[in-house]
């Protein structure tokens, strides 16, 4: 074999560019400068944006984390924040849609904000997104899901895949399934961006139909970079195959 051979053959397996077109929308993101741990500066959160609308997506829902102890953001804070960065974008001229909602972190506080009706920022189809710890099951789990549904929210599940406890209990990950709950997958999950068992099960939730909204989960221009390597990856391109809620947010 030739070194120009060799040569050809090392080209043919570069990296194909990546496309999110088909997603149309990314509803999960911490791009609003300087509120959680997320984007910290107003040029930081303009030039992500940028590179997102470059992979094809037409719409960001932004979610900064809601979290009592570290990041006490309110619906104010939030929205005044996206207005900044709609004026910033529309300077520079990039025409991308951008909405606002929330990451809430499930705990005893989030748990009475239900209680109390106080207002939760939602998108889509009056959805919530829900985090959890990453080791161990919340004891509220299940009845705080519920109280979601009781008030008229539809609860939506952020990167389960990320959650060891869930690993480990196939009982509550078929309880989950069987309720109105809406399980977002992170891309970069399937790059092994996170460990090789959290893309493992990723890929287990892809192959029993579980995963109904997909989401970048983009902090930093190192979650931009490691995007582009999804094209590498089989369950990539699986996600085309299930039906997601994405395009119709």
């Amino acid at each position: 074999m030739s070194l120009l051979d060799i040569f050809k053959r090392n080209k043919t397996k570069e990296p194909l560019k990546l496309d999110l077109s088909w997603m149309e929308a990314d509803m999960h993101s911490h791009l609003i400068p300087g509120i959680d741990d997320g984007a910290q500066t107003l040029e930081e959160s303009v030039t992500l944006i940028k590179e997102l609308h470059a992979f094809g997506l037409k719409k960001l829902i932004i979610t900064p984390h809601v979290m009592s102890e570290f990041y006490r953001n309110t619906p104010d804070i939030i929205l005044s924040g996206l207005e900044l960065l709609k004026e910033a974008l529309e300077k520079e001229g990039v025409d991308i849609a951008l909405e606002a909602a929330a990451e809430y972190y499930l705990d005893e506080i989030f748990y009475e904000k239900i209680e109390n009706n106080e207002p939760l920022l939602t998108f889509g189809n009056n959805m919530v997104l829900v985090e959890t710890g990453f080791l161990s099951k919340p004891h509220i789990l299940i009845e705080a899901f519920f109280k979601l549904e009781m008030a008229g929210y539809q609860p939506v599940f952020a990167h389960p895949e990320r959650y060891l406890y869930l690993h480990q209990d196939e009982q509550l990950l078929e309880s989950l399934a069987e309720r109105n709950i809406s399980f977002q997958l992170n891309l970069l999950s399937l790059t092994g961006y996170y460990s090789k068992p959290v893309k493992k099960f990723a890929e287990k939730l892809i192959d029993q139909g579980l995963i109904k909204l997909v989401g970048t989960d983009c902090h930093n221009l190192r979650y931009v970079e490691a995007l582009k390597l999804l094209t590498q990856e089989k369950y990539f391109h699986k996600l085309n195959t299930l039906n997601l809620i994405n395009p119709t947010l």
